[in-house]
């Protein structure tokens, strides 16, 4: 679908604004043709006739990278909302079909992904070998108004008001340490080595918990990646506290009770309204339902 608009008098392609996007956001030509996939001589050649059509130089190209010019940042405005309806758009056309073939995007942290996830995905290609489901899982947050992703899954509440969703399951969490280890003391965590969320992190529940619960413990290693910990903590590093989910799989493993359990965590799934209608996005769902709710 070719999609055409007028800015300054100029009319122009979508793909052009995608391109000055895309740059814009990642600040360099290597890096916004990776996140597209065009080459970057054919970026640069696509910026230049589009700086020519406009009469402006968008950018200012310095040793670090590509910088917004005044010109630049006014039409960024423009081109942000030009973007929300050719999306829109997009998402409609989509929203339209009925045929159970085509692709999903799903989002969702790195443990999540592969213990929840893949099982479920993999029922799902049983039941509709033509859809082809893409998993990212990291900690970035995807964007559903931008369809970065098609079905996002996280610990956080969605807020956005085109976006639906609902409450899936809630994890609960437990303390682990090495198969063979002794339990800690119910004291204040004295001679105790833990493994922990990075710092970027620390304000997590379970980070917390484990922080005033066991205040001395001297911290061993720290990881945003639940897998890491738990390949950590299987090691011999420290106690972490994981979800058990993940935890109760691994036999090398075993979960400590020392009295008060660490808090779970809920974990919500949300899609933008326009894909509501989406075949094989409400089929997905059933198959997620009928597995983890």
């Amino acid at each position: 679908m070719i999609v055409r608009f007028c800015m300054m008098g100029s009319w122009m392609d979508w793909s052009d604004l995608r391109i000055f996007l895309a740059i814009a956001r990642e600040g360099t030509l290597g890096a916004a043709a990776r996140k597209i996939g065009q080459t970057q001589p054919t970026m640069g050649r696509r910026l230049r006739a589009l700086e020519t059509a406009l009469g402006q130089v968008l950018f200012q190209r310095t040793a670090d990278g590509f910088v917004l010019t005044d010109e630049g940042t006014a039409v960024l405005r423009h081109a942000e909302r030009i973007e929300e309806e050719a999306l829109a758009l997009e998402r409609h056309a989509s929203g339209a079909e009925t045929q159970l073939d085509g692709m999903l995007r799903l989002s969702s942290s790195d443990w999540f992904g592969t213990v929840m996830l893949s099982p479920v995905i993999a029922a799902f290609g049983k039941r509709h070998p033509k859809v082809i489901v893409e998993l990212l899982t990291d900690a970035r947050l995807y964007s559903l108004p931008r369809r970065e992703a098609d079905l996002v899954f996280r610990i956080k509440p969605f807020s956005e008001p085109e976006v639906i969703s609902r409450k899936l399951l809630h994890i609960p969490y437990a303390l682990y340490g090495r198969k063979g280890s002794k339990p800690p003391h119910a004291s204040d965590g004295s001679g105790v080595r833990v493994v922990t969320m990075n710092t970027e992190f620390a304000d997590m529940p379970d980070a917390v918990w484990l922080k005033r619960t066991l205040p001395k413990a001297e911290v061993a290693a720290r990881s945003n990646n639940r897998q890491a910990q738990a390949e950590l903590c299987a090691g011999g590093s420290g106690l972490a506290v994981l979800p058990r989910p993940l935890g109760d799989r691994d036999r090398r493993l075993v979960a400590f009770d020392i009295g008060v359990s660490p808090p779970g965590r809920d974990t919500y799934v949300g899609y933008h309204r326009d894909l509501r209608r989406l075949a094989r996005l409400r089929a997905l769902l059933d198959v997620v339902i009928e597995r983890l709710a």
